[in-house]
Formats: structure tokens, C-alpha cells, sequence
């Protein structure tokens, strides 16, 4: 069994018998785990959102939203010229 990490988080999730089966079913497939599914369709759904997944995701969204403006205002002003 793989360790957890030390600031893991569970939850109880529930599914329906026919996705549970298919779930089932792709993970035999794969050779991946559910929860190895799970962490790559959560990643799928934040990239989808196009919110951070990590830290540094995080920090890399904040630099350019706050860069984007100054050079969006610098853009305007070249063009009036």
C-alpha cells in the first residue's frame, strides 16, 4: 500500500452501480489504482477550469493576471500614437 502523504485529506465518495463498474473496469485495464484515477481526474477538472493544481501552478496564474494588465494598458497606449 503506497504511504499517504503527511497532509493527505479523505472524503467517502459515493457511486452508482454502473460507474462504479466502469471505473472498475478502467482501473483493471489501466493498471492504475482509484485512486490513481481519481488524482488524474481531478487534475482533468482544475486544468478544465484553468485553476492550479499545486503551489506553483498557483504562483505562475498569479504573475501573469498581474502582468497582463500593465502590458494590456501599454498595448492601448502604442496603438492612439
Amino acid at each position: 500500500m503506497a504511504k499517504r502523504p503527511a497532509r493527505a485529506r479523505r472524503k467517502l465518495v459515493e457511486f452508482d452501480e454502473e460507474t462504479w463498474q466502469a471505473v472498475d473496469l478502467l482501473g483493471r485495464d489501466s493498471m492504475k489504482t482509484l485512486q490513481e484515477l481519481a488524482d488524474e481526474a481531478f487534475r482533468d477538472l482544475l486544468r478544465k477550469y484553468d485553476r492550479p493544481s499545486d503551489l506553483k501552478a498557483a504562483l505562475k496564474q498569479s504573475a501573469r493576471s498581474s502582468v497582463a494588465p500593465h502590458a494590456l494598458a501599454q498595448n492601448r497606449s502604442r496603438g492612439r500614437r
